[in-house]
């Protein structure tokens, strides 16, 4: 196996490129599995698609991901040139809690949009990245940011965004077996009946409500949220919660299904009952939660960082005031 690189002089991007003949173990296998075996920091996904855009030949003409490889076969894949997104960059104020060149550590507002669709295309944190990183090296062949994970527009909080594949594969991966430390500090209506529990369900779409999501399926996702008391307020408390997994609506959904929604979740919960409360969640205006901490294996030094962040100042205004209450 050979690994070459555009050194030409003057060349404004060095194209990475692999060139190898098919090996006796390979015989028989998928071009793409093949491929995503010897390729490093690019999924076997974007290997499909850059095999239908005829970056990879073998001898010497164009091929389907599907291709079975035969003895003596010679590859060759060259990686395509990173497309510009038609995205906005826009200059949005970010808190940036950690950021080096292969990814950032954000410190989300509530009401900020993480990723663009329909009827919020522009004033997301992804436009705001879009402006604010300058050392982007493209992720999926195309030039924006990486989202490794997303919390709600109305969530609070810590999260990290990859600046390039390698570093977006990885995260991804630790992810996928739950090797990212993620709590959060939230407002409930309500107490729970002991101090600190396990909550292990079934996540799917709500079969009545394909906006929400439910624990109330016949088939889903694995969640599972690990919590505990804070602060007992009297008609309301004070909670943590350390996730295991990390689905839509996890933390929102299972505090809910516990008897205790978040306060001022006016999808998973009902108004209080109590007047008082009410008006506090009103005036908060969102539900209260907050990504307090996040933890993860740097993909390129193997370090851990952690970082933590207080809640905002409209949790605070809400938790005083229920503290006033008490």
């Amino acid at each position: 196996m050979t690994s070459d690189t555009d050194a030409r002089p003057g060349a404004a991007s060095p194209q990475p490129s692999l060139s190898f003949t098919v090996a006796s173990a390979e015989v028989g296998l998928r071009l793409d599995v093949v491929l995503a075996a010897r390729v490093n920091g690019v999924s076997r996904t974007q290997l499909s698609r850059q095999i239908g855009e005829s970056a990879v030949t073998v001898n010497g003409k164009a091929a389907s991901p599907s291709q079975k490889m035969r003895s003596g076969d010679r590859v060759v894949w060259v990686q395509p040139q990173v497309r510009e997104v038609e995205l906005l960059a826009e200059d949005i104020p970010l808190r940036v809690v950690f950021e080096d060149e292969s990814l950032v550590v954000i410190d989300k507002p509530a009401g900020l949009v993480v990723h663009p669709a329909a009827g919020h295309e522009d004033g997301t944190l992804v436009n705001a990245l879009l402006a604010h990183c300058q050392d982007l090296r493209g992720i999926g062949g195309e030039l924006r940011p990486g989202i490794v994970h997303r919390i709600d527009k109305d969530t609070s909080g810590l999260l990290v965004v990859a600046k390039d594949d390698v570093t977006m594969t990885a995260l991804g991966a630790d992810f996928k077996v739950h090797r990212i430390r993620r709590v959060y500090e939230a407002l409930a209506v309500g107490r729970p009946a002991r101090e600190s529990g396990r909550i292990e369900t079934l996540h799917g779409r709500d079969p009545y409500d394909r906006k929400k999501f439910s624990i109330k399926v016949k088939t889903g996702k694995r969640a599972v949220t690990n919590w505990r008391l804070l602060e007992d307020l009297g008609k309301a408390c004070r909670m943590e919660a350390e996730l295991e997994t990390g689905r839509t609506h996890q933390v929102r959904v299972h505090f809910a299904a516990m008897g205790c929604p978040l306060l001022g979740d006016v999808t998973y919960g009902r108004p209080p009952r109590d007047e008082q409360v009410r008006a506090i969640a009103k005036q908060l205006g969102r539900q209260a939660l907050h990504a307090r901490l996040l933890g993860f294996h740097h993909p390129k030094t193997g370090k851990w960082l952690e970082f933590e962040s207080n809640p905002p100042e409209d949790f605070i205004t809400a938790l005083a005031a229920l503290r006033h209450l008490r």
